[in-house]
């Protein structure tokens, strides 16, 4: 509409006179995010993705597909959930130094024995905490190498165990907001405290790890039944008491943050820099590790994602996926918003996934939104490309010689997938109706 901007279209940060509209501003944004998806899954040597990211969020800007001034207001939203994200990679992997996850994996094996169902069990219980409390990309990025390790040493099979890590790290991200990147996005929006976001996700979370550890059961069943060899003579080391406190001491800081409406970042930041300062002064660490430790290179992609996101929601995707979503709360809304939410995972991965399904859904119940992080948090197990934990999971696994086999790696995911997506979803209605009294 040459010469002309809407009330609309002012207030949303367009300007569809003066740059790219319509057809032609919806064709390149969705080209961009296919680009910077397929950056990501194939993670080119000499091509970074968070290169490819922001330059397509630039270009977005250039062409007027995505307003300057938009742009901007997209950044600030995003901007404390990256730098809560920077601060728990930080926590996670000064945890790492101080010896916590060492000293988790052997008594992991000290507790097993060398018998592979129990280190299995220990796996779960270990990856899940981890997940809910450290974020999912401590569990991939810091847990796997733990976890493959123990199991070489024992002689036992790895792939369930390490299987193992990638799945909980996405199906046992829903007990926190702080557990998963899109829990932090979704967190504002399902108007709830902290505690209460805990309370409702509690039961979806159990229900959904309860899933996992009885499809992996039968899934590997030949794995474990093949003996290991326990390590003669060995005692499991002692746990690292100072990272413990400092853990500990930031989930309280996430509950008190979250009672006084200031950002979780706060706090995640707080404990990284009693780590930090502890290990600066015993010179473990030098002030370009800890630079390296945020993964400035991630946090740049996931910005330049968003933005690239916000892009396509605005140009059409997001009227299409409002029409798909059901309205209220019943079991079976919340079972379609979830199985919805999984697929757009899949197609798109999860992070763009919530961020185009939160503004289509609208005001309504904080069921909903949970819905949604049920389906993106759960869904992401059914293929490699569903989440870029699981992507940063295939590297490591890579450099270790363990290349997953797509057609297990779908397999399994079929299985677990569809049974924990009800599972937890029921288990959602019955705590929305059990907190609410």
């Amino acid at each position: 509409m040459p010469g002309s901007v809407s009330a609309t279209e002012r207030h949303s940060g367009f300007r569809t006179a003066r740059g790219l509209s319509g057809a032609a501003a919806e064709a390149l944004a969705a080209c961009l995010l296919a680009a910077v998806l397929v950056t990501a899954v194939t993670r080119p040597r000499r091509l970074p993705e968070a290169a490819v990211a922001i330059l397509a969020a630039a270009l977005l800007v250039a062409t007027g597909a995505l307003s300057l001034a938009t742009a901007r207001s997209e950044a600030g939203k995003l901007l404390p959930v990256v730098g809560f994200l920077a601060a728990v990679l930080v926590l996670g992997r000064l945890c790492e130094n101080e010896g916590l996850f060492a000293a988790a994996g052997a008594r992991l094996a000290a507790a097993s024995r060398g018998n592979p169902s129990r280190l299995l069990a220990g796996v779960f219980w270990l990856s899940s905490v981890t997940t809910a409390v450290l974020s999912l990309d401590t569990t991939v990025v810091l847990l796997t190498p733990v976890v493959y390790e123990t199991a070489a040493r024992l002689r036992l099979r790895p792939k369930p165990h390490v299987y193992a890590c990638t799945h909980l790290a996405n199906s046992a991200s829903l007990l926190l907001p702080v557990s998963n990147l899109t829990n932090l996005l979704a967190f504002a929006a399902a108007g709830v405290s902290l505690l209460r976001f805990g309370e409702l996700m509690a039961l979806p979370w159990l229900a959904a790890i309860a899933v996992e550890y009885l499809v992996f059961r039968r899934f590997f069943a030949a794995d474990l039944a093949v003996p290991g060899q326990p390590e003669g003579g060995s005692s499991a080391a002692d746990v690292p008491l100072f990272p413990v406190l400092a853990v500990a001491a930031t989930l309280a800081g996430f509950v008190v943050t979250s009672l006084v409406g200031v950002s979780p970042a706060w706090a995640a930041f707080g404990g990284a820099c009693v780590l930090a300062v502890r290990a600066l002064a015993r010179r473990e660490i030098t002030p370009g590790g800890l630079v390296r430790s945020a993964a400035i290179g991630f946090l740049l992609f996931v910005l330049g994602l968003g933005l690239v996101v916000i892009a396509v929601v605005r140009h059409g995707l997001g009227h299409a996926v409002a029409g798909l979503l059901p309205g209220g709360s019943s079991l079976v809304a919340l079972l379609a918003i979830a199985g919805i939410a999984a697929v757009l995972a899949n197609l798109v991965n999860n992070l763009p996934a919530v961020l185009v399904l939160l503004p289509a859904l609208g005001a309504g119940s904080p069921g909903r939104v949970l819905a949604v992080l049920i389906g993106v948090n759960i869904g992401p197990n059914l293929t490699y490309a569903g989440s870029l934990a699981t992507l940063l999971w295939r590297r490591i696994l890579r450099e270790r010689g363990l290349e997953p086999d797509l057609g297990e790696f779908t397999r399994l995911g079929l299985l677990t997938v569809p049974a924990g997506l009800a599972a937890a979803t029921v288990a959602l209605w019955a705590a929305l109706r059990l907190v609410s009294g």
